[in-house]
């Protein structure tokens, strides 16, 4: 027996440490070639790391919670022929094909077995929880009524986001049912708060993008305790941490260094959400036709897609669109990027788009992508607001904002129509154009969605 250390890969992008997350192997346990042992957080996205070698675990660099720099001892396997294996795998993320296709089954056998260890042989107590579904008119998603066994043990929960938002909602995490994966996220989190709201008969809606939307968990001033609860609250400290923290330093580096300005227009929608259906785009579609106007408006005025650099004092036009849009995941808000987002037809742009907000819910973002956009579309209607003055994702030189779509009066060809009405708001750095470029920008992608037919023409 020979021991092999696998030490913490080159990450990519320039990262160098990580937050250790969750161990998916334990001391003991055997390991195959490729097999996923260890989540770890970096700046950029979660991601599940393979060791290269197969054999015994013998030791595990490090707890849950503790950040290994890159190139640290991670894990430590007894190998029966004192050989690497053979996947080469330098990166997190790539691995042998073979190794791939297994180590999902390793990982569930490995995690039963830790399972068993720590089963207890008297069970613990657990009590029923029964939500029934509220009936609105079909305005929000329906809560089939069922019966869930809460364990007693206690949760396990990765993210202080998802802590705050049960604290938030004032839910015990004791009671909330995880995940397949056994970790609470997010999504389990606004489950139990749309489960609470509807045990109480206080289903709430909002409107966005034309599809209504539950807000869970929102729980009015009264219901929370009087003036004395709240007194006597203690503070809470959630580090910045991962990607809460990049976001912190690349929101704080784009305030200091970007001379940002908004300009904003409304324009009426109803063609563009009609053409959503006419081409039968399904998931992301008006996000798809949105992100396709952007990159016909980018072509026509490209001082838009491009950045600053402060080392050499020059405007960098990007020659290739790089499309970011806003999405929501169980880590919070990322910005997952559409690569070369101009060569792509609308059906798959949307597929894209689709693909990347299904890896941003699964927590399974690889670093490549959420970098390197070069123009980002924030669509914050779906919170329920109408506009924002939002603060650019540094390096990029623009952001297009887009508030909810809701039902008002317009004015038709000399007569007064209820129409989809959205309004539209750009964010530009005052350094790369002046507010002809930015309104010419602007007035373009109004145009296009009031008329989205037209851009036929130009494509």
């Amino acid at each position: 027996m020979a021991e092999q250390t696998f030490t913490l890969p080159d990450l990519g992008e320039g990262l160098t440490e990580a937050e250790l997350v969750e161990w998916l192997v334990a001391d003991g346990d055997e390991v195959v070639i490729d097999q996923h042992v260890v989540v770890v957080e970096t700046a950029k996205a979660t991601v599940e790391v393979p060791c290269p070698y197969a054999g015994r675990v013998h030791t595990r660099h490090g707890s849950v919670g503790d950040t290994i720099a890159v190139g640290a001892a991670l894990i430590t396997v007894d190998s029966d022929d004192g050989a690497a294996g053979t996947s080469g795998a330098v990166l997190v993320g790539y691995g042998t094909s073979e190794g791939a296709s297994t180590s999902s089954a390793t990982r569930r056998a490995a995690r039963h077995r830790r399972a068993a260890r720590s089963t207890p042989t008297t069970p613990a107590p657990s009590s029923p929880v029964t939500a029934s579904s509220p009936t609105d008119g079909g305005m929000t998603p329906s809560l089939a009524r069922q019966t869930v066994t809460r364990p007693a043990s206690a949760p396990k929960v990765i993210s202080p986001i998802v802590r705050k938002l049960a604290t938030d909602h004032g839910l015990d995490l004791r009671t909330i049912t995880p995940g397949p994966d056994g970790v609470i996220r997010r999504s389990d989190v606004e489950a139990a708060a749309a489960i609470t709201l509807a045990g109480r008969g206080e289903p709430e809606t909002v409107a966005g993008q034309g599809e209504p939307q539950a807000l869970a968990g929102r729980v009015a001033p009264e219901e929370r305790g009087g003036a004395d609860t709240d007194r006597d609250r203690p503070d809470s400290r959630i580090p910045l941490t991962g990607v809460r923290r990049a976001v912190a330093e690349k929101l704080t580096t784009s305030r200091r260094e970007i001379p940002d300005a908004t300009t904003w227009v409304d324009a009426d929608a109803t063609e563009l959400i009609e053409a959503r259906r006419a081409i039968g785009l399904e998931r992301a579609g008006l996000l798809a036709l949105l992100g396709r106007i952007c990159v016909a408006a980018l072509r026509r005025y490209p001082e838009l897609n491009a950045s600053v650099d402060t080392g050499s004092q020059e405007i960098v036009r990007h020659g290739a669109i790089h499309l970011g849009f806003a999405a929501d995941s169980p880590r919070g808000l990322v910005v997952p990027v559409v690569h070369d987002a101009h060569l792509l037809t609308t059906r798959q742009l949307a597929d894209r788009m689709a693909q990347l907000v299904d890896a941003a819910r699964a927590g399974t973002l690889a670093p490549a992508d959420l970098t390197g956009g070069t123009f980002t579309l924030n669509n914050y209607g779906v919170f329920g607001v109408d506009g924002s003055t939002p603060i650019i994702n540094h390096p990029e030189a623009a952001m297009l904002g887009v508030g909810r779509i809701i039902d008002r009066p317009w004015v038709v060809d000399g007569e007064l129509a209820v129409r989809k009405v959205v309004q539209l708001g750009l964010t530009f750095d005052h350094r790369v154009c002046d507010g002809g470029v930015a309104g010419g920008f602007l007035r373009f992608v109004a145009d296009a969605v009031e008329r989205p037919l037209r851009l036929l023409g130009d494509l």
